[in-house]
């Protein structure tokens, strides 16, 4: 007898490649068999599937997928470690997922979308795609990667604390922008989550010009570059950072431009005079 083939199990290496460049972090894989909704199961690398959130992407009738993310059965230091998420982080982590599509189906099981948070192993997301035209193609499952998976796994990234680079000293400072702390501020400016949520608001373009460098370069146009809007130099106080409304998308060449002026930048009000009064 034949096995059937898991489609979105064939499209492993994909998917993974997706997850790495939308998120910073590695992850792990394996395949889930379940008839007719074989799927994969993916999970952060320095993790395994039992000690950590897992999202399991299947088929969801002829033209969907269906994401469910739920923590392994021994992930009570991970949930320990949720718990001590510091606000900004609880924060951008439900900013993330609030930044996906509306057309998307998102359900968190006695919990509203927008307070929801992680207090035991019992949490659950699960997001429904529907009406895809081929579910199965690679453009579909980029798509929902790119849509779901990447917002849903970077929200637990930012809880757990990935890439958190603390002052042992300072343990219980607050994670500000702008803050005397070289240290902290230099984790809120590395954190790539803050950079994915900037993008999945105000796209990959350009700000200033309209360049859109994925279009113009394809697979060599990752390279929009995120600004802080309010130079760090001009804060007289430490704030608390949103890079919602705190950073904008910029193409390097008005990036670069911007930050010809020290050591306060230029604005961007005062970009587009410069390259209005360069217009011929």
């Amino acid at each position: 007898m034949m096995t059937k083939r898991n489609l979105i199990a064939d499209r492993r290496d994909l998917i993974l490649k997706e997850l790495l460049e939308g998120t910073g972090a590695e992850f792990a894989a394996a395949e889930v068999d379940g008839g007719l909704r074989r799927g994969l199961r993916v999970w952060f690398a320095e993790l395994d599937e039992r000690h950590g959130p897992v999202a399991e992407l299947r088929p969801y009738g002829l033209k969907g997928h269906q994401i469910n993310l739920f923590f392994g059965n021994f992930s009570g230091d991970v949930i320990a470690q949720i718990l001590k998420a510091a606000p900004e982080d609880v924060q951008l982590a439900r900013a993330l997922v609030s930044s996906i599509r509306t057309d998307v189906a998102i359900e968190i099981p006695g919990q509203s979308f927008e307070q929801w948070s992680v207090s035991d192993g019992s949490f659950r997301i699960r997001a429904t795609i529907r009406d895809q035209e081929q579910p199965h193609d690679d453009a579909a499952l980029v798509s929902t990667c790119h849509e779901v998976i990447v917002p849903l796994m970077a929200a637990m990234a930012e809880l757990i604390g990935y890439d958190v680079i603390e002052d042992r000293d300072n343990a219980d400072a607050a994670a500000y922008e702008g803050a005397v702390l070289k240290t902290v501020v230099r984790r809120r400016e590395r954190n790539p989550r803050n950079r994915l949520l900037c993008l999945r608001i105000h796209g990959e373009k350009c700000i200033a010009c309209g360049l859109e460098p994925r279009r113009k370069y394809r697979e060599a146009g990752a390279i929009i570059e995120v600004h802080h809007l309010e130079p760090l130099s001009n804060l007289l106080e430490p704030r608390p950072y949103d890079p919602r409304t705190d950073l904008v998308p910029l193409c390097p060449a008005c990036h670069r431009a911007v930050h010809t002026r020290k050591p306060i930048p230029y604005s961007l009000e005062e970009l587009a005079e410069i390259m209005g009064s360069c217009d011929v």
